[in-house]
């Protein structure tokens, strides 16, 4: 897809390579694409390019391309968890002295054309089943029922996005979970309750179903229809937050935090199974979870006690 001043999926080689050596030499895919935005100056309107229908970004897609192509020249590996690693060979790609920026991004290309040999090699002594590309399989970390789910989602009377808002947040041990839904009610959709122990406090909540990106406006809006209730809020979206929408959470030393996108729920027989994007700040294992909300929502202390008073702005997508 052809779109204007959007850096194609080769050219995001070096860049994302770069990222992860930037974190620490590992990452998840939303620091990756933070830093990478942050490195390049990619602009908002460039981050709100959708890929086809959405849901995902355009820029999102290349980022996950690029990330496959490095994976496939040993210089990324990743986890089940989506955390990417430098491999040796990119650890020592990326950390030689003898070698610049440039030629680093030129040695990346090399690298690239010799593994697309590679793959046509391969492809013509094995063609797999269906003639899929074989990169293609890694190639996206969209999966194709996402966008099932969010054409259902965007399908829905908003009163019923905001009801299931509403029962996620059940699900994550808020409690007195009201929907107001009201006209002139400044954007404010519902209030829960928290409670970590003896601790409790109100969170506002704000449903957004978009296809494409938040914008640091919507952000704006919400904190100040807050304003004078209380501190802590949620912003629910099926879409993704700009890098501006994350520093206007972060403005005036108000704090933000990217929600995950799994979320355990209870399925058949009580199994636990995962419902994505309208997302909450949970993980696989409820201590996990539970210590995530509480940095977010509060201050943790080593003790594990919770002193609330900041007001956070929590974002989820």
């Amino acid at each position: 897809m052809a779109v204007a001043g959007m850096p194609p999926y080769h050219e995001l080689l070096w860049p994302t390579l770069q990222a992860v050596q930037e974190l620490g030499g590992s990452a998840s895919i939303d620091e990756i694409v933070e830093t990478v935005i942050k490195n390049d100056g990619l602009s908002d309107e460039q981050q709100e390019v959708l890929h086809h229908d959405g849901p995902g970004t355009e820029l999102g897609y290349r980022l996950a391309w690029a990330r496959t192509y490095l994976k496939g020249m040993d210089l990324l590996t990743n986890s089940a968890r989506g955390v990417w690693t430098l491999t040796e060979e990119g650890t020592a790609l990326v950390t030689n002295p003898a070698l610049t920026d440039h030629q680093r991004s030129e040695r990346i290309l090399e690298l690239r054309a010799r593994y697309l040999t590679d793959l046509r090699t391969a492809r013509k002594a094995r063609l797999p089943s269906g003639g899929e590309h074989p990169a293609e399989a890694g190639a996206s970390d969209e999966p194709s029922w996402k966008e099932q789910l969010l054409e259902q989602l965007m399908s829905i009377e908003p009163d019923a996005f905001e009801r299931l808002a509403q029962r996620l947040l059940r699900d994550a041990d808020f409690d007195s979970v009201n929907v107001t839904g009201r006209s002139g009610d400044g954007g404010i959709d519902g209030l829960g309750v928290y409670r970590l122990g003896l601790v409790s406090f109100p969170v506002f909540f704000q449903c957004k179903r978009y296809r494409g990106s938040v914008s640091p406006s919507v952000v704006r809006d919400f904190r100040g229809a807050m304003a004078g209730r209380g501190d802590k809020g949620l912003l629910i979206t099926t879409g993704t937050f700009t890098a501006d929408a994350k520093r206007e959470a972060t403005r005036d030393g108000e704090r933000s935090a990217q929600g995950s996108r799994r979320w355990p729920r209870t399925g058949p027989g009580g199994a636990p199974c995962s419902c994505p994007s309208t997302a909450a700040p949970a993980a696989r294992r409820r201590p996990t979870r539970d210590r995530r909300l509480r940095r977010s929502l509060g201050d943790e202390t080593s003790s594990g006690c919770i002193v609330a008073g900041q007001r956070t702005v929590l974002l989820l997508a």
